[in-house]
């Protein structure tokens, strides 16, 4: 039975609707928390609205209904047009859906409060579109209005994010409203206050039942703020927990292997290497040699920016690893990372008796049992593959080292599991190229110790990055046929690889012949993408390192992994329709070698136009221009990976940034681990001193903590000990 189906406004099709999107408890519903206010406090005159239309800002209007009336498009689609006044003017708001409902929803002469975004329409005069309303007097009612009683005007208002689905049955920002109105004024004695009274008191925040209150309707900005505190307090409060724990058993009584020093194949690989490691790759290998040869279990984050040369200094200590007679693994999140990666490792090791096997999805089962049987018997040094290295068929003779790429989309869960395949506890460095401040990273990851690689080979430039639009074009294919006649090589790369009818990009398939035919027919083109086989993408990438290929057309499987010095030319198609990350790490397959390198992030000019076109929430698409604005600034500006990090942190929020849905890791809902370094300090502390002096969280007083504990990390208890 469906508890949240008897809270007043629910009933059983909205709690089945509900229990699609998790929330099937009163806890759950309380906890679905707003992303955004509205501050309706302030009513607009009507004759003030075209000098606002400019800022883009909602604006709440109270007027009386002059008129009401269907009309018609050139196309015969019908559209609902409802017309208010008040003692300046007239204003005209403009619904094209639910036309029957809005049709016989209001009576000439009834007061509504209209809340939207002004915009012109094509004759420069001023409309709502699909405006959000309250009804505050009937035709013939006294004006009597409460506003305190109001749930869309008159207050700062709460925005729930809805589904089609939760849409269909009455659940968009006006039915989460009503609902959690409801489910606040009568369910919420049920919930449990879990954090202990002192930690309460000695850092000022609010009880439990305050905070949920004050976040969902809050009187003023300076309330909602202060039950946010309070609620970001817990996210880091029980995360920060598990990291106490995990750094408990990882630095108690776990047994790891003392490796002892060996340096007959890593001085073979460091004279055969065409490069000199610089001084950060040195300091960051000596840290973890250090860690290898203490008896203590090594669990290092490595952190470095695009062509640091993370994957070189993982090899080196990778050859410690065997030459102890020890098997390595390395695990990456995409097939695609996994081959480069065994590419990469075969070329470095070339010259050496080293077995390297690659283990990934879709293998023939002959060479997959092959190479199963291999890593059994132990004569599979080195292992490369994707989660496919952590199920329960693949059994390790002697696993002794492991390096995990891309750590933040793997869990810690799936790093446990991966611990586990050889019998004792591997040494495990994990590494990443999304990089996050140093302080901030020794306070989030707080079971990790931390390297960072924080400066790039000798001899490179930084890249110069520029953002063009699609006039641009013939300029830019000029630039680029004048490199290659320098002999230099250039990538193009799309979002897309075949056309889809639900955004107008480019296809990297038809672009290519048009490129290949058009704009660069004296030159030799090459289309890389993730439809390829294997083999078929191996063939392209020796041909573009070989420069048998000028330009190499592609998709973003170039995004991470490739390493071709001679590529001086990175032009990204669609760039707005990029995540900042991935443009970084896109931009980062040039640079690699002495010559100067460029980055081109090409974009439509008129898709901001468009975006609001076909938005139904024109609000919602003005903040995500705004954002993307901000991304492609952010580009333009700096080559810093870590100023780079801290802008996508806080566009994307923690939980889209680390991947929490792939990782298993808690979701942060309300925290900003960018912006909230304050609490996340004042957390991690009150967790580690929690764990310190009450490790099985058995006194009276905690014994909520552990319950609300145990809640939250449900999925993980089996890898993380209490006490």
């Amino acid at each position: 039975m469906n508890e949240i189906q008897y809270v007043k406004g629910i009933g059983p099709v909205r709690a089945a609707a509900l229990k699609e999107i998790g929330i099937d408890s009163i806890q759950k519903l309380l906890y679905y928390f707003p992303y955004d206010y509205l501050d309706r406090t302030r009513i607009t005159k009507i004759n003030e609205l075209p000098k606002l239309v400019e800022a883009g800002n909602e604006v709440t209007v109270i007027g009386s209904v002059f008129r009401s009336e269907i009309k018609y498009t050139r196309n015969r689609k019908r559209f609902f047009l409802l017309t208010l006044k008040d003692d300046t003017g007239y204003i005209t708001c403009v619904f094209y859906n639910g036309v029957e409902w809005y049709q016989k929803a209001f009576e000439v002469g009834e007061i509504l409060a209209i809340s939207s975004v002004p915009e012109l329409d094509k004759f420069n005069r001023v409309q709502f579109i699909h405006p959000e309303f309250d009804r505050l007097k009937g035709k013939d009612e006294e004006d009597n209005t409460d506003w305190s009683q109001l749930l869309h005007t008159g207050a700062i208002i709460p925005k729930y994010s809805s589904t089609e689905e939760l849409r269909l049955v009455g659940l968009d920002n006006r039915g989460f409203r009503r609902i959690l109105r409801n489910a606040i004024q009568h369910k919420l004695s049920s919930i449990t206050e879990h954090i202990p009274n002192d930690i309460l008191q000695r850092n000022t925040l609010l009880d439990i039942y305050s905070a949920i209150r004050m976040v969902h309707f809050p009187k003023s900005y300076a309330e909602n703020n202060h039950a946010l505190r309070r609620l970001k307090f817990d996210e880091l409060f029980y995360f920060q927990l598990l990291m106490a724990y995990r750094r408990r058993e990882l630095k108690g009584d776990l047994k790891g292997i003392q490796f002892t020093s060996a340096h007959k194949l890593t001085k073979q690989l460091h004279s055969s290497l065409p490069f000199e490691l610089t001084k950060a790759q040195h300091r960051v290998l000596k840290e973890i040699h250090n860690d290898m040869q203490s008896p203590a279990p090594m669990n290092r984050l490595l952190q470095g920016d695009v062509g640091s040369g993370k994957t070189v200094v993982a090899l080196f200590a990778m050859l410690t690893a065997v030459e102890n007679g020890y098997q390595c693994a390395l695990m990456a999140p995409t097939e695609i990372l996994a081959e480069q990666h065994w590419q990469s490792l075969r070329n470095f090791l070339k010259e050496m008796p080293i077995s390297i096997r690659l283990l990934v999805g879709g293998q023939k089962k002959k060479l997959r049992d092959d190479i199963l049987e291999d890593i059994r018997r132990g004569s599979a040094n080195i292992v490369v593959g994707t989660h496919a290295l952590i199920q329960e068929h693949v059994q390790f003779a002697k696993l002794g080292f492991v390096v995990i790429d891309e750590q933040h989309r793997f869990g810690v869960a799936q790093r446990a599991l991966l611990r586990e395949k050889g019998g004792v506890n591997p040494d495990v460095l994990v590494m990443t190229a999304t990089p996050i401040p140093r302080t901030l990273s020794l306070t989030l990851y707080g079971d990790l110790d931390v390297s960072v690689i924080d400066e790039l080979p000798k001899n490179r430039k930084p890249i110069r990055t520029a953002l063009r639009f699609e006039k641009d074009k013939l300029k830019i294919f000029d630039f680029v046929k004048k490199e290659i006649a320098k002999g230099r090589q250039s990538y193009i790369v799309y979002p897309l690889i075949e056309e889809s009818e639900k955004v107008d990009l480019k296809a990297a398939v038809k672009e290519f012949e048009y490129l290949k035919k058009e704009v660069f027919p004296q030159l030799n083109l090459g289309l890389l993408h993730g439809r390829l086989s294997s083999e078929e993408k191996d063939e392209l990438m020796q041909q573009f390192k070989k420069n048998q290929i000028n330009i190499l057309v592609a998709t973003t499987v170039i995004e991470v992994g490739i390493d071709v010095a001679n590529a001086t030319i990175m032009i990204i198609e669609n760039a707005e329709r990029f995540g900042l990350s991935q443009l970084h790490q896109l931009r980062g397959r040039v640079g690699r070698g002495a010559e100067q390198s460029y980055c081109i992030l090409l974009t439509d000019s008129t898709y901001q136009k468009k975006k609001l076109q076909l938005a139904t929430n024109r609000s919602q698409a003005r903040q995500e221009i705004q954002a993307t604005g901000k991304r492609l600034a952010t580009m333009v500006e700096t080559n810093d990976g870590f100023k780079i990090a801290e802008v996508d942190l806080e566009l994307r929020g923690a939980g889209d940034y680390f991947g929490t849905r792939q990782s298993g890791l808690p979701g942060f809902h309300v925290a900003n681990i960018v912006t909230d370094t304050d609490i996340l300090s004042i957390a991690r502390k009150e967790a580690f001193d929690l764990v310190a002096r009450d490790p099985h969280l058995s006194r009276t007083e905690n014994k909520s903590v552990k319950k609300e504990f145990e809640y939250v990390f449900k999925d993980l208890l089996s890898y993380v000990r209490v006490g």
